[in-house]
């Protein structure tokens, strides 16, 4: 199921980004997150699979496309259809993409059932690490001493690691107490997925996210480290009193105390994540058009079979005109 669920996982993440990079620099943020969505639930719909939305753009009074609870797949017309639970955020960076900056993703993170926490539209506490450094840090520790352990693990100097924040005012005395120890920070406006997602893959110049960001791309981000053998460590940090009651309501408790580990947010054990490239980082090309089609480069996880694959296709837009493919 795992390897099936995966090759079908990138084809609803590179049909969002094709549909979202049209939008690109036009300032059109909502149209672009739109935009994607529609493509996803689209090609979702295409795929063999009694899929469930688990974590989507909202309700479904404010969602018109894949809220939560909301059913997708094939499940009408095959009796065999593979049952799932589907997190997606359909464009991680909508700013990034109205203003044509680097670093826009789709990505999804799939299970079967139960294996993806319903996360509460909050926000989390988060320390993610690469597989050297799992283990060996503690999100109730003080950040400066976890930059000490994380630089211990990779037998280098806290000045030779980087870590990423998103660069907001809640942050401050984050940034200042991370700067404290000599550090490297990077700071970014958007896309923690794809921040921690560089922090598990070996080359990209980043050891560690920390800060404060969204509950549901938590989720997301888990299933992703979980297949790459790095680290998530999070806290709930709610906003308000409604958000404390709707955790207690998805969750059962609002504790802001407890812990969340990588396996805690992702368990399920047929796990896949993928993203494709919107707008291109460090991580992924972004999407490029030609004459009669388009160019994507994605990524694709399986947990089971421990697998890490790099897909980089070519979208015939008219197969009755092929364009001139550039390898």
């Amino acid at each position: 199921m795992e390897q099936l669920l995966a090759l079908e996982m990138v084809r609803v993440t590179e049909a969002a980004a094709i549909a979202s990079a049209r939008f690109m620099g036009r300032g059109l943020r909502d149209e672009a997150d739109a935009a994607a969505t529609e493509a996803m639930r689209r090609v979702m719909d295409e795929a063999n699979i009694a899929g469930t939305i688990v974590i989507g753009e909202g309700e479904r009074d404010e969602a018109p496309m894949l809220y939560i609870g909301e059913l997708v797949g094939r499940r009408d017309r095959s009796g065999d259809a593979a049952a799932v639970d589907i997190a997606v955020d359909p464009l991680e960076g909508t700013n990034l993409v109205a203003t044509g900056q680097g670093g826009a993703l789709t990505v999804l993170a799939a299970s079967e059932r139960g294996g993806l926490t319903h996360a509460p539209d909050t926000y989390l506490e988060k320390l993610a690490v690469g597989p050297i450094a799992a283990g060996c840090v503690d999100i109730t520790r003080p950040p400066a001493e976890n930059c000490h352990r994380i630089a211990d693990a990779l037998r280098r100097k806290v000045t030779d690691i980087t870590v990423i924040i998103l660069d907001r005012p809640r942050h401050a005395d984050l940034i200042a107490e991370v700067r404290s120890t000599g550090a490297r920070i990077k700071l970014i406006t958007d896309g923690d997925v794809s921040a921690a997602i560089s922090c598990a893959v070996s080359g990209t110049g980043v050891h560690a996210v920390m800060g404060i960001g969204g509950a549901p791309e938590g989720v997301i981000t888990a299933a992703a480290l979980r297949c790459l053998g790095g680290e998530l460590q999070a806290r709930f940090r709610f906003r308000n009193d409604e958000e404390r009651e709707r955790a207690k309501t998805m969750l059962g408790h609002a504790d802001e105390t407890k812990v969340f580990r990588t396996e805690d947010l992702a368990s399920g054990e047929n796990l896949v994540f993928a993203a494709t490239g919107v707008t291109g980082g460090d991580l992924l090309e972004p999407v490029r058009f030609f004459g009669g089609g388009a160019r994507t480069h994605s990524l694709v996880m399986a947990y089971q079979a421990k697998q890490v694959r790099f897909i980089d296709t070519v979208h015939m837009f008219d197969r009755d005109r092929p364009p001139a493919v550039r390898l």
